[in-house]
């Protein structure tokens, strides 16, 4: 991946101006793909305007500042993806990265700093000795027992990373759309559809409205309501 993005070409998940200037900084590979990350020295440049510049960005990120899901991040191009958990100390804040209905990232700041952070299940693997690997949204793997499955969601503790709570992929549970038309809607899954091909499973899920998506752009984040703070105050 080049260290250089040009603006108007971004991510449509970025919401920067696209014509100010003629680049930006481009995310370095991490946890998160490209498309549905944005850089520290963004998020802390033009949705938090917590600084000026990059090099501001690159002083506050470089003196320790700055914690991604519990951990210190020093690169300003460190890649921002959704449900990371943000947390500046000095000012007591939190934030959660999570979709607005356009699919593009946000932070909603929350009431208390967090200690959890939710994760889907993208699939598991077995490995040396016979034992269970979780592989998640975030890039984390974890060692675990053979009662979770891919689609579901566990709640970690950060920054070591245990398991604290599974929630699971069925029917009746509360669930994010994080993705296509209906991209940061809540709702809870009326049906699961298995389809015996090469198409997309597709979810029936009841919000405002209903709906169907497929299963890939579904993510359980409780049962009858939310297992983490969702936050207040929105920043675009």
């Amino acid at each position: 991946m080049g260290k250089h993005q040009k603006r108007i070409s971004v991510p449509k998940s970025w919401q920067i101006p696209k014509k100010a200037n003629k680049w930006a900084l481009s995310t370095r590979p991490g946890p998160h793909h490209k498309a549905q990350s944005v850089p520290i020295g963004i998020v802390l440049r033009d949705m938090l305007e917590l600084v000026d510049n990059s090099s501001e960005a690159k002083k506050v990120l470089s003196d320790g500042k700055i914690l991604v899901d519990g951990t210190v991040r020093k690169d300003v191009r460190f890649p921002i993806g959704l449900f990371d958990i943000i947390t500046i100390p000095l000012n007591n804040l939190s934030y959660i990265v999570l979709l607005d209905r356009k699919g593009r990232l946000v932070l909603n700041q929350l009431q208390d700093i967090t200690t959890t952070k939710l994760c889907k299940i993208n699939g598991k693997t077995t490995v040396k000795g016979g034992k269970v690997q979780l592989n998640l949204s975030d890039g984390t793997n974890i060692i675990a027992t053979s009662e979770y499955k891919p689609n579901d969601s566990v709640i970690i503790s950060l920054p070591d990373k245990e398991i604290v709570k599974h929630i699971e992929y069925k029917e009746g549970n509360l669930a994010m759309i994080v993705g296509g038309t209906h991209s940061g809607e809540l709702g809870t899954i009326r049906s699961i559809n298995k389809v015996r091909s090469s198409k997309n499973n597709t979810v029936a899920v009841s919000g405002e409205y209903d709906f169907e998506t497929i299963e890939d752009y579904v993510v359980i984040v409780g049962e009858k309501e939310p297992e983490i703070d969702l936050g207040g105050e929105t920043y675009e």
